[in-house]
């Protein structure tokens, strides 16, 4: 994130990308974490894509003996 600026409005600080509001914090810290935290997930490598096949499943063994619903 290249473009960006924290600007306080009464008492509240507002993270703006470019011309676009984006954040409304109370802390200006809190604020400039966010965004330090952001940047470094954009730079982070995409995750591999899901093989279309693949699903996640629940293994009904793991839970047989809990109490059944009404």
């Amino acid at each position: 994130m290249k473009n960006y600026s924290i600007v306080r409005i009464g008492n509240e600080y507002v993270v703006q990308a470019g011309e676009k509001s984006v954040l409304k914090t109370s802390s200006r810290r809190m604020a400039a974490r966010l965004i330090n935290d952001a940047a470094e997930l954009l730079e982070q490598q995409p995750v591999p894509s899901i093989d279309a096949d693949a699903s996640i499943t629940c293994d009904v063994s793991d839970i047989s003996d809990a109490p059944k619903v009404p």
